[in-house]
């Protein structure tokens, strides 16, 4: 019997990277799986983002680990998708006790340069496609009076600033005061309300050049050596980045009985990188 035996997450941005590795989790653990991500190009974004493809080959793993899942392809800035996705995988899977608003983006950019666009989009994913997500899915969660957990991913961006991420850090800090409201007002129902706040991941969403600039301003044409070097000087802990595993076990603390009574805090995953 798995910690999460017989319950149901929805994970936004489960396609790769940290959402199909907190998908693999938690599966492993017994639970069965909605996943949703938007499986297209998105506007200012300039690396490859999740394809259908992607999106099946999390749901194969899921099933090869003998549990359920039911996939969508949602932009979460589009709030009827995202509510239509819930709803079938709460209809075909009986409950929901997990909400992992996973799915973000990174543009690094210049505060007074960026482009309006630049700023909306960070902005309408990043933030309100959080709170697009738990209106979403949390009154599943509400109507199955068992109590259950939402943890949304933030960033060690929110605790640390570094140049050329204001609209990501906005609204990867605007998700804190969110969290903390949301979990006051779940918390008679026992929702538990947290966010996570890694350093860097080695995903898709940092493993391209335009991030690999953002951290090696000085090169014409950083690589990821180049990148792993200036990355080392932002974490305590001799690590450039941390893998997605390392970001679902801290999920998996958090919404298993192991994190029962933890509600209300802003849980750092980042080799020290805060201090």
């Amino acid at each position: 019997m798995g910690q999460l035996e017989n319950q149901v997450a929805f994970i936004t941005g489960a396609a790769r990277g940290q959402g199909r590795s907190h998908a693999l989790l938690l599966a492993r653990e017994g639970a069965d799986i909605i996943a949703v991500d938007v499986c297209r190009p998105v506007e200012t974004v300039p690396y490859p983002t999740a394809t259908v493809d992607d999106l099946a080959e999390t749901a194969r793993q899921v099933k090869a680990l003998g549990r359920r899942i039911v996939t969508a392809e949602v932009d979460v800035r589009d709030l009827t998708a995202l509510t239509s996705a819930v709803d079938d995988g709460v209809a075909q899977l009986g409950r929901l006790d997990i909400v992992l608003a996973n799915a973000g983006i990174s543009v690094p950019a210049p505060t007074l340069e960026m482009s309006e666009q630049t700023w909306s989009t960070m902005i309408d994913i990043n933030l309100t496609g959080v709170w697009k997500t738990c209106v979403a899915a949390v009154p599943h969660i509400i109507a199955g009076e068992r109590g259950g957990s939402v943890v949304i991913t933030s960033s060690l961006a929110a605790l640390k600033a570094n140049a050329n991420t204001a609209h990501y850090s906005a609204a990867k800090a605007g998700l804190i005061g969110f969290m903390r409201v949301l979990a006051q007002e779940l918390a008679p129902q026992s929702i538990r309300v947290n966010t996570i706040h890694p350093t860097t991941v080695a995903t898709d969403m940092i493993l391209n050049e335009p991030t690999y600039q953002l951290f090696r301003p000085d090169l014409g044409h950083p690589t990821r050596a180049d990148f792993e070097e200036a990355a080392l000087t932002l974490n305590a802990l001799p690590i450039p980045a941390l893998e997605s595993i390392d970001i679902s076990n801290a999920v998996l603390y958090l919404v298993g009985d192991a994190g029962r009574y933890i509600t209300g805090t802003t849980h750092t995953v980042d080799a020290g990188g805060h201090l």
